[in-house]
């Protein structure tokens, strides 16, 4: 991978998530980083581990779970050895909605999944509500400098 590479990548079941990583993705290059936006159910473990700078933007589908495109990466780094995600500073953006009990839940499970299995976290999480779009803005802003510098 090159040295500015960045992966970003979303787990949606209503394409509000993959929205938000294309906008992210399209700020990054414009801020000198190389953005990969890819579909997590297009990615592999071993691209996944390799990834020096990951941003993971996740929807929480129905009572907590994972999107449907997103369970099978989330298994297998659940499976992984703890190590697996050493050199992967990542930050994570949960979009959700406060009428369901477990708000952004998909998103503190990756959260915490890549932090155990070694991930650096770079950035909070943010937790998102229906109406995310300038707080996601300023987080991706922020997230994308604190990216520049590693």
């Amino acid at each position: 991978m090159n040295d500015r590479d960045l992966l970003l990548i979303f787990g949606t079941e209503t394409g509000n998530a993959e929205v938000l990583a294309e906008d992210a993705g399209h700020l990054a290059g414009i801020s000198g980083l190389n953005p990969t936006v890819m579909d997590m159910e297009d990615i592999s473990l071993a691209t996944l581990s390799s990834a020096k700078r990951l941003i993971v933007i996740c929807s929480t589908w129905g009572e907590g779970e994972q999107p449907v495109n997103a369970q099978d990466l989330y298994d297998s780094v659940q499976e992984s050895e703890v190590g697996s995600m050493d050199g992967v500073s990542y930050a994570v953006l949960a979009l959700g909605d406060t009428a369901f009990e477990f708000f952004c839940e998909s998103g503190k499970e990756w959260d915490i999944l890549l932090e155990e299995k070694g991930g650096s976290r770079v950035n909070k999480r943010i937790d998102c509500d229906l109406d995310y779009d300038d707080y996601a803005a300023d987080w991706i802003s922020a997230t994308l400098e604190i990216m520049k510098q590693i």
